[in-house]
């Protein structure tokens, strides 16, 4: 019993390490145009009913730093589904309202390849 387990977490580890291979870090900061508890309750919104219902999304997490500017961050299971759902947000209800808040000439996107 013992021997199956260990077998199947090897096993297991070998996939996990080529599939983070290829996993992509997003990192997007923007200023919001719209007040803390309008921008908090729309970041909710969007995290629940658009972004965790993206194919190959792995984790997402918002801050904000003291002057205001927030930072989004989301792990991505590759470029693919990362650059997917930025079109995705383009038509969808959710993400439109969510971007409605924030001011465009802010917005920063950088996508990065993690290395181990």
């Amino acid at each position: 019993m013992e021997r199956g387990a260990t077998t199947w977490r090897c096993s297991f580890c070998s996939r996990l390490a080529e599939w983070l291979a290829m996993a992509v870090l997003e990192v997007c900061t923007f200023v919001p145009s719209a007040d803390d508890d309008a921008m908090r309750a729309a970041d909710a919104q969007m995290q629940t009913d658009f972004a965790y219902q993206q194919p190959g999304l792995l984790r997402r997490t918002t801050a904000r730093d003291d002057a205001g500017r927030w930072c989004v961050v989301t792990l991505w299971a590759s470029h693919d589904d990362a650059t997917a759902a930025e079109s995705a947000a383009r038509t969808d209800a959710v993400a439109r309202a969510f971007w409605s808040l924030v001011d465009d000439s802010s917005i920063s996107v950088q996508r990065y390849g993690l290395l181990d």
